[in-house]
């Protein structure tokens, strides 16, 4: 086992230290405290220094699927249910590479430019000093979680023996669209709203997002505990989320507030949809004859269903904000808990 060097070994802060800021965790668990202690023991490594991380790859177990084929949305389609185990255990291991990809791109390129936004003030909330303090360790937390998820994907490439690059993905759909969305928008001040929009959906959805691995106890357990270990920071970045777009709502104009309820839709139906453009790069690396084809079929389909379906955190923030029936959202599509 690759332990965690103490202070006197490493030159680094003491492990207590570093552990202390980790998402919360059960010390006891095995592969809870192999996710965790390897992503504590990166933070002082060197980038050159190459180890094996014994940690995850002792805790890996490799007769379990990578990613649940109930997230496919081609999973019952005659071209997938023709092929072969081996095929459909690499389109798995490309699924939980691509659901990784796709939470990093949202946590660089959403989450955290809009925490930015947040920590400079520019929705004028009036929150402080506080909520700035708040807001950063989140942005720390959204680090935390890059790794975390890097490092699954690292493990499942070493134990599959499968090479899955990231760089062979394109950008995450959610994250495509929040970028097309800020080309649209005709003024700064529109850019911002649709900054906050992206990041409020982002946050208080994610819970549901990461509950799409975490509650799966047939898969990968590193898998599943690498989504439970980040599902745990996030209900608390869903409620900074929530505190700041309501003080912030209150100081939008008639037209600002129009503008940002319409972002919030787009946000929502981008993390509703299954991202075929991903899918369609795995067959083509794959090579699956008919991919293509079977992902044209499920995408033209009415009933092709939507990757996630509750919301029912974003229709209780939309409650308490009086906006629900405001939001251009069509409910009947998803599922919801909310009273």
């Amino acid at each position: 086992m690759d332990e965690i060097p103490n202070e006197s070994e490493s030159g680094a802060f003491p492990v207590a230290e570093r552990l202390r800021s980790l998402p919360e965790h059960d010390p006891n668990d095995a592969v809870e405290n192999a996710i965790l202690s390897r992503l504590a023991d990166n933070w002082h490594r060197r980038a050159t220094v190459k180890r094996r991380e014994e940690s995850l790859d002792d805790v890996f177990e490799r007769d379990r699927p990578d990613f649940p084929v109930a997230l496919l949305p081609f999973r019952n389609h005659p071209t997938y249910l023709g092929l072969d185990d081996k095929v459909k255990a690499k389109i798995l291991a490309w699924g939980w590479v691509a659901f990784n990809k796709n939470i990093m791109d949202i946590e660089q390129y959403v989450v955290n430019p809009g925490f930015s936004l947040i920590v400079k003030d520019a929705f004028d909330t009036g929150l402080g000093e506080t909520m700035a303090i708040a807001v950063t360790q989140a942005m720390v937390d959204e680090q935390y979680h890059t790794l975390m998820h890097l490092n699954a994907s690292a493990v499942t490439r070493r134990q599959r023996g499968w090479r899955m690059p990231d760089s062979a993905l394109p950008l995450g759909y959610k994250t495509r669209r929040h970028a097309n969305r800020l080309a649209a928008a005709e003024t700064p001040e529109q850019q911002v709203l649709v900054s906050l929009a992206f990041t409020t959906v982002a946050e208080i959805s994610i819970n549901a997002h990461l509950d799409l691995i975490a509650e799966d106890h047939e898969i990968q357990p590193v898998n599943r505990m690498t989504a439970v270990l980040h599902n745990r920071d996030e209900y608390c970045h869903a409620s900074i989320a929530s505190t700041v777009v309501q003080e912030a709502w209150k100081r939008f104009t008639a037209d600002q507030r129009g503008y940002f309820l319409t972002a919030l839709a787009d946000g929502m139906e981008a993390f509703a949809a299954h991202d075929f453009t991903t899918w369609a790069r795995i067959m083509e690396l794959l090579g699956v004859a008919g991919g293509g084809q079977m992902l044209r079929d499920i995408e033209n389909t009415s009933g092709s269903g939507r990757l996630l379906q509750d919301f029912s955190g974003l229709r209780q923030l939309y409650q308490e904000m009086d906006v629900l029936d405001a939001v251009p959202f069509d409910w009947s599509t998803v599922t919801t808990d909310a009273p």
